[in-house]
């Protein structure tokens, strides 16, 4: 008798769904960061029950207009074929009783994520799609490092929220302009290091140092940042400082030389 083999069945990737909303206000948080307050019907039922999750960003047109892209199966395109400008962000704060998301955009770079947040007003459109995957922290650790650039602050600053106020905390966060310092929810526990990147220095330079001068190695490390400067970190972790998988957490926010702020 002779055995048959089925071909496995391939799994159909459903496309996110994309939630029209309008932004409501904006605040300057610093002359790096801007935060947005997005709402709209659209956003009721979205459930965001982790910190540092994600969610997508569906930017308008250069012409203002907000168009809904089509997914080809890989990525997601407008009518004239080119690809939807989509920026991941982490949801800094969401109201569901209001139908409101609050993303902090940094401001800087000439992409098409930063060119909107210099120019968006209360009325524009956007769409959100997500939320993706957040963090599930350790309570039980004994200690924890957060680390990360820029673009990481929010996902830190809501970490720090959501962390036993005594759990031991070092943070370590690098700035390109130390006008970006803001004010974090640090708990009575937690040591804030504002991290200086030498000018034309590398994304990361600094934060790498830091981390590898660190005399001892926090029990439970959760990093993000420029995607080089995060594997640099991540073979430290691993191969140097012999952390295991569920000890650390190394997410590429972004890439040096493609716009994704």
């Amino acid at each position: 008798m002779t055995s048959q083999r089925s071909n496995p069945v391939p799994v159909r990737r459903e496309p996110p769904r994309f939630r029209r909303a309008t932004v409501r206000r904006t605040e300057d948080l610093s002359p790096r960061m801007r935060r947005f307050v997005l709402a709209g019907p659209e956003l009721d039922g979205m459930v965001i029950d982790e910190p540092a999750a994600s969610v997508r960003l569906l930017l308008p047109r250069s012409d203002g207009r907000l168009e809904l892209p089509s997914w080809t199966g890989n990525q997601f395109e407008l009518s004239d074929g080119s690809r939807a400008p989509i920026r991941t962000f982490t949801p800094r704060g969401h109201d569901p009783e209001a139908d409101e998301l609050t993303i902090d955009v940094v401001a800087h770079g000439d992409g098409a994520a930063a060119g909107w947040a210099a120019s968006a007003t209360p009325g524009d459109e956007v769409a959100i799609s997500g939320p993706g995957r957040g963090y599930a922290i350790d309570v039980n650790a004994a200690s924890y490092l957060l680390a990360g650039d820029e673009t990481a602050i929010p996902a830190i600053d809501q970490l720090l929220e959501a962390m036993p106020p005594e759990l031991t905390v070092t943070v370590l966060i690098e700035l390109t302009e130390p006008e970006a310092r803001l004010k974090l929810h640090a708990g009575p526990a937690t040591s804030v290091r504002w991290l200086d990147l030498p000018d034309g220095s590398p994304p990361g330079t600094a934060m790498i140092e830091a981390i590898e001068n660190l005399r001892v190695m926090p029990e439970v490390v959760w990093v993000a940042g420029e995607a080089a400067a995060m594997q640099r970190i991540r073979t430290h972790l691993f191969d140097e400082r012999n952390l295991t998988r569920s000890q650390a957490t190394v997410r590429g926010y972004w890439k040096l030389g493609r716009s994704a702020t």
